[in-house]
């Protein structure tokens, strides 16, 4: 019995320079990671020096027949482009080259296709999806209908999608309905985590960074991480105890990307605002990437769009176990650490700050409690720390730690 094998895709990607301050190769190289997550290989890069982007065909005619003629040279089965493609650009490159053309934007959503689980993550990937093809009726009328696979075909959205703008509008419009379920539901459990009153520290970085491994090596979570990029699409939460017998909440969020698409900010907005309702933000560098400092400034605009800034951020050079470490400055955060996430190094420093900053908003007391007041000690419960509590003739002598907005009550 034959097996359909996934079609090996041998790629071309193409990127347009138009300024000195951005570097073209840079992204290229990133766009080619995201290539080989998609099953994609790379057998060629080509760079047009431009004022502007062209309107029409994204890169100039002369620049045209050299793609074109690196692609039958390589026998390459398509091309990428950096950026993302107006409806027309898309439309005339692919007359022009006469063969599959995808954009920066397809590639992600076809990732992110692959690595949603959860229902929720199913939602967002298909609703992005949609919106996307949505702009792009006309100039995808032909490629919506191939038959023969690939990046950009596959993915929870792909159930013979129709054509016709109006059934797209609709799917859109009950996939919000869907979407919005699970956005009460989170804001329940967010809900839940607030009455108690545990802290919670949102994991971010950019894609790849390390942040899966940090939350395994603490909590044992057991979150898939591999060295891909977006290995791990759905947020995962897990308590972390603390030495000092405090506790916190940590949430895994999905990776950043220079270019992320406005379509998945918008889908993966609920998922993304795990950042914005955090108290703490641990954010996890690639310090062995030579890119590192560029992508922190990814972390930064990403997390100023979801208005997640102004929160006590810790920052975490990982990967303090590769043989070649750059040194780097973090100017925004309130704290710095080397770690390695993978060998367990600077971890004990990091559950040491965090039991600190835990405590900075808690207030420390020791009291004894007559047992006519013994319902002060289910207030401490649940809304502070109980470190100890010692039953004795004249009352319960208890130590804990409780928040401000209660101290008068329990004192």
């Amino acid at each position: 019995m034959e097996y359909l094998k996934e079609i090996e895709e041998r790629v071309v990607l193409v990127g347009v320079q138009v300024n000195d301050n951005e570097d073209t190769q840079e992204s290229l190289e990133e766009l080619s990671e995201l290539a080989g997550t998609a099953g994609a290989e790379t057998v060629g890069m080509i760079i047009q020096n431009r004022e502007n982007v062209h309107p029409g065909t994204y890169i100039g005619k002369g620049k045209i027949e050299e793609v074109r003629t690196l692609v039958l040279a390589m026998d390459a089965t398509g091309v990428i482009c950096d950026d993302e493609l107006s409806p027309a650009q898309l439309n005339n490159l692919e007359r022009e080259l006469e063969c599959k053309v995808m954009d920066r934007t397809l590639l992600i959503l076809d990732i992110f296709a692959r690595r949603a689980t959860t229902s929720e993550g199913k939602i967002q990937v298909e609703l992005a999806q949609l919106r996307y093809r949505a702009a792009r009726l006309v100039g995808l009328r032909a490629s919506l209908s191939r038959l023969g696979g690939g990046i950009g075909t596959r993915g929870p959205g792909e159930k013979k999608l129709e054509t016709d703008r109006r059934l797209i509008r609709t799917r859109i419009s009950a996939l919000k309905q869907e979407l919005s379920q699970v956005e009460k539901h989170r804001d329940l459990i967010r809900a839940k985590r607030a009455k108690g009153n545990l802290k919670t520290a949102a994991i971010v970085g950019y894609t790849n960074a390390g942040k899966s491994t940090l939350l395994n090596t603490l909590t044992g979570a057991e979150v898939l991480s591999e060295d891909k990029l977006f290995a791990t699409l759905d947020p995962t939460t897990r308590i972390l105890n603390l030495d000092d017998g405090q506790q916190i909440l940590l949430t895994d969020t999905v990776g950043f990307i220079r270019k992320l698409p406005h379509h998945l900010v918008e889908a993966f907005k609920s998922t993304l605002e795990e950042a914005k309702y955090a108290d703490y933000i641990i954010h996890v560098v690639d310090a062995a990437n030579p890119q590192a400092e560029m992508q922190m400034h990814v972390v930064y605009e990403t997390l100023r769009e979801l208005g997640a800034t102004g929160k006590k951020t810790i920052t975490l050079f990982n990967k303090q176990d590769r043989a070649e470490v750059g040194q780097i400055r973090d100017l925004r955060a309130d704290y710095t650490l080397k770690v390695s996430a993978k060998s367990g190094e600077g971890l004990t420093e990091l559950k040491t700050l965090l039991a600190k900053l835990l405590a900075e908003d808690q207030i420390y007391i020791e009291r004894l409690i007559p047992y006519q007041e013994a319902g002060v000690i289910q207030l401490i419960r649940e809304y502070g720390q109980l470190l100890s509590e010692e039953y004795t003739e004249a009352g319960i002598a208890v130590k804990a730690r409780v928040p401000m907005e209660i101290y008068t009550r329990v004192i």
